[in-house]
């Protein structure tokens, strides 16, 4: 697709070492900085899809910029400045090896764990004679491991704790900054006519300070539904309208690719990545609230080169 990036080889002023992830290139700045460039690539299925979706990188960016700076009185985080509207500079941190997942509702991989006769997940009790995307009686946190490979894994807070992996002092601040920031997305959500149904933060820690780190309630690392119709869809057992990257799932399921062996990723024609694009700008003006603008230019990798390399190049002045 042209008017996508994919593919990023960048050489920016005291850059140290890169690392690929399915969607975001980090670039480390003399250990001290994280160049996030957010490309258009789109992941499902923990497979990297072999198109790019033109405007993707642009609208998660500054979806999560503009929710990072939301929630700054909660607690900090990375972000320094956006140089470029695909780019995050941020403080480089330890990251917690967990990801903290909360949900407000039975859906998604819950409502398939209840179905499957479960009432516990991660250790979180889940109470009987519920119905698919019914509100919980209070939020659950049902956190993950940060897999570096392959797929996350459910995890209890006794383990995470037994295991070491986060200390109790500091899971307990996490489940703290957790609520708030999820309470805070659900104010925000409903002032949209959304509702903020399940999220993932991650943090990391500078010195003694607990941060959050990398992206928050964006499309593809929350789910949101409809206000409007809702109840009624609940009491008719009906599918909730979804806010999220669950359409391209459900594309590629009804085309027969679920990232099983063997399986073919469909055709991506640019009239579906196109499409595609549509979406996320329409998910971009119902979350923010605002008119997506296009940023222009040709070539994406030269403009994100230029803006980065001044941005870094002005800070040493």
């Amino acid at each position: 697709m042209k008017n996508a990036l994919v593919k990023t080889d960048f050489k920016f002023p005291g850059q140290k070492s890169v690392y690929h992830g399915k969607v975001r290139d980090v670039y480390n700045i003399d250990d001290e900085l994280l160049v996030m460039v957010v490309t258009d690539r789109i992941s499902a299925f923990d497979v990297i899809l072999p198109e790019g979706i033109p405007y993707k990188g642009q609208v998660l960016n500054q979806i999560a910029a503009k929710f990072l700076d939301a929630t700054s009185d909660i607690l900090p985080n990375w972000k320094v400045a956006t140089p470029d509207p695909m780019v995050t500079v941020g403080l480089r941190c330890e990251p917690f090896k967990v990801e903290m997942v909360v949900r407000g509702y039975l859906t998604g991989h819950a409502w398939r764990e209840y179905k499957a006769g479960n009432r516990t997940l991660c250790g979180e009790t889940m109470p009987e004679g519920m119905k698919e995307n019914e509100k919980f009686p209070h939020p659950i946190i049902t956190p993950t491991t940060k897999a570096a490979e392959g797929h996350d894994e459910d995890i209890s807070k006794d383990e995470i704790i037994a295991r070491g992996i986060v200390s109790r002092e500091d899971y307990e601040q996490l489940e703290k900054y957790t609520l708030a920031l999820y309470q805070r997305g659900c104010e925000m959500a409903a002032q949209k006519g959304l509702i903020l149904v399940d999220t993932k933060y991650e943090f990391g820690k500078i010195g003694d300070k607990i941060i959050l780190i990398d992206e928050i309630h964006t499309p593809d690392s929350s789910r949101y539904f409809y206000a409007e119709g809702y109840e009624e869809r609940l009491a008719r057992g009906e599918e909730q309208r979804q806010l999220s990257k669950e359409f391209v799932r459900q594309w590629l399921i009804q085309n027969g690719f679920q990232g099983k062996e063997g399986q073919k990723v469909p055709e991506m024609t640019e009239a579906y990545c196109n499409s595609v694009s549509d979406r996320y700008i329409e998910l971009y003006e119902h979350i923010v609230g605002e008119k997506f603008v296009k940023a222009e230019g040709e070539d994406l990798a030269a403009r994100i080169e230029k803006n980065v390399t001044d941005f870094l190049n002005s800070r040493k002045k």
